[in-house]
């Protein structure tokens, strides 16, 4: 039998594990900031968890599919999203315009990494309500503005490079 039955198929799972791995991370991409760090996935879930407290916000929802799978006896990496905001916020997104409502809350993405520690993610308040900015008269680019700097804030506490 020819070399290249052998090979071939080789070649094929090496293709399909190494697009599996590429698959397993976030990379950076436009409107959202992507932070790697040293924390195992468990303590970078805490860490968020506490940090959203402690900057005066609400973890309002969270939903994790390796928790789920968990539950099913299969393990996959783990991720979690976490939605966060607060009442105040809210009123003022809803005053600026009704149609960004759909976007709140805004969420932080927790993924585990091949090698354990976690990687946190998010979409910038900013570019999740870009979409609604020409019908708010600025009130809604003011508004996410701010909370740009205050998921900043959480993800720099969260992470341990606070200023």
């Amino acid at each position: 039998m020819p070399r290249h039955f052998f090979i071939y198929p080789l070649l094929m799972c090496a293709l399909i594990l190494s697009s599996a791995a590429l698959a397993q991370s976030v990379e950076p991409r436009p409107g959202w900031r992507v932070v790697k760090t040293e924390q195992s996935y468990d303590e970078l879930v805490e860490s968020v968890s506490s940090s959203i407290k402690a900057e005066g916000m609400l973890l309002v929802t969270q939903a994790s599919a390796s928790a789920g799978a968990k539950g099913q006896g299969i393990t996959i990496p783990g991720n979690r999203v976490i939605g966060v905001y607060r009442n105040d916020f809210a009123r003022r997104m809803l005053d600026a315009s009704v149609a960004s409502g759909i976007e709140a809350p805004i969420r932080f993405y927790i993924t585990e990494n091949t090698d354990g520690t976690g990687t946190l993610s998010w979409k910038t308040p900013s570019f999740v309500f870009e979409p609604y900015m020409g019908e708010s008269g600025g009130q809604l680019k003011a508004l996410a503005s701010e909370l740009d700097g205050v998921f900043m804030k959480i993800a720099d506490r969260a992470v341990g490079s606070e200023n």
